[in-house]
């Protein structure tokens, strides 16, 4: 899959939230553009000693989640640990990994923040301007923001909010368990986002897509 040639990740921490500024005003929220057919999981992990990173993204087929293609990478960690500039760290394996698919997918279901960050450039919208196709964030915890708890059935929903703007909405997507933080990435609306990450949950609390790339990263992260 072709990759934009975006920017260079030899940045300073000033260059880097400059430039986090400048690319959250080129995300856009559109209406998604058709059926979703296929959608990639996209998760990473670092090695023990922090000195590696792997990321692992699988593509599975709705309705019946069929597995058609996975693909992986491991690279040496080449930015520090800063919050608010974690895509930093993630964004160049991912993208290695992603570079190797066959597959144009419909939609990349990514674990982290889309515009729920506190400049909108979460890891999926940063991946989504890289990839010029549709991302969502897909996050296990919350970044920034307030909400209410959802109520505890399957399928409830609270807004996201930073100040008065709704940044992403808490999704119960399994009743009675802790909710996932979506919200856009790139060229998805959110309501686009909360229809895909529901239509990919089954009995679990994460979506089919980024469970089994979670899985999947755990196992290649224990041999590292």
């Amino acid at each position: 899959m072709k990759i934009a040639p975006l920017h260079p990740w030899n940045l300073d921490y000033a260059s880097a939230r400059r430039l986090q500024t400048d690319l959250a005003a080129k995300v856009r929220q559109e209406p998604f553009p058709g059926p979703v057919n296929t959608v990639v999981g996209v998760d990473c992990a670092f090695s023990r000693d922090k000195k590696r990173i792997a990321a692992v993204v699988v593509v599975l087929r709705l309705p019946d989640f069929e597995l058609i293609e996975r693909a992986d990478c491991v690279l040496p960690v080449t930015f520090p640990y800063i919050p608010g500039l974690l895509s930093y760290r993630e964004a160049p394996v991912c993208l290695a990994a992603i570079e190797k698919l066959k597959t144009t997918p419909d939609v990349f279901l990514i674990d982290g923040q889309g515009i729920a960050h506190p400049r909108r450039l979460g890891l999926a919208s940063h991946l989504g301007l890289f990839l010029g196709r549709p991302t969502i964030g897909c996050a296990k915890s919350r970044l920034i923001g307030d909400y209410d708890d959802p109520p505890a059935a399957r399928g409830s929903s609270s807004p996201l909010k930073d100040g008065e703007e709704i940044i992403g909405t808490v999704l119960r997507t399994k009743t009675a368990v802790k909710p996932l933080f979506i919200s856009p990435g790139h060229l998805c609306r959110l309501d686009d986002a909360l229809r895909i990450t529901l239509a990919c949950c089954t009995r679990y609390r994460l979506p089919e897509p980024a469970r089994l790339a979670h899985h999947l990263v755990t196992r290649l992260k224990a041999k590292l």
